[in-house]
């Protein structure tokens, strides 16, 4: 059986002026903080949504209604917003 060819072409490395300055190992870790942080709005969020469901729909704010998922929901998500930035 024939051997193929070996292209003879250069490997391509990118201009310096694209490259980032900075690399993911310079940068600076998370603070101690974020990631206490996110974990009590977890929990804090699913805590309301659930205490908002068990006592039918009237704690923790019955003159909220349904807003009361929005808090929950809202603390949910700013957590995962604060994870998104831990390293």
């Amino acid at each position: 059986m024939p051997k193929s060819q070996v292209r003879k072409k250069k490997v391509y490395t990118p201009p310096t002026d694209v490259r980032p300055t900075a690399t993911a190992a310079t940068r600076k870790p998370s603070p101690v903080w974020l990631p206490i942080t996110a974990v009590a709005l977890i929990v804090a969020g699913i805590g309301w949504l659930v205490v908002y469901y068990l006592s039918e729909q009237a704690y923790p704010v019955a003159t909220w209604g349904y807003w009361n998922l929005a808090v929950g929901f809202g603390a949910m998500v700013g957590s995962l917003i604060l994870l998104s930035r831990w390293r």
